[in-house]
């Protein structure tokens, strides 16, 4: 479990150096997007992030076999989660302006890359 409590809390500190960045770069420059979209957008990812490393690192602690379901299960669970935000920022919110589609897929790709390489760094000594 202290795995668990050491990537929860750079997860925290991620959030914390996006918002800080969002907040710093929508008050020097007119991008046309409010803190309010950054905040909002990236608190949801990171609730997606820490039910995906939550799951997957249950599963660190059963046997192989189980190991092995609980990372599918994570991985797909972020996945169908993360299309169902892109659907509601896009379609139902009408978040369809270039700086908020692009706001998405940085910070998508922000919490996608800090999830693999934690799932990288935790398998790398143990195999599926």
């Amino acid at each position: 479990m202290r795995p668990l409590l050491k990537f929860i809390q750079l997860l925290l500190l991620l959030e914390l150096l996006i918002l800080a960045a969002g907040f710093f770069i929508i008050s020097k420059s007119g991008t046309g997007i409010g803190f309010g979209e950054v905040a909002l957008l990236s608190s949801i990812l990171t609730i997606v992030a820490l039910v995906t490393l939550i799951i997957f690192f249950r599963g660190q602690e059963r046997d192989p076999a189980s190991q092995t379901l609980h990372s599918l299960v994570a991985v797909t669970l972020k996945f169908l989660l993360e299309l169902v935000i892109a659907f509601l920022w896009f379609f139902v919110a009408k978040k369809t302006q270039l700086s908020s589609v692009v706001l998405f897929f940085v910070l998508y790709l922000t919490f996608t890359m800090f999830l693999v390489l934690i799932m990288i760094k935790t398998l790398k000594n143990k195999s599926l």
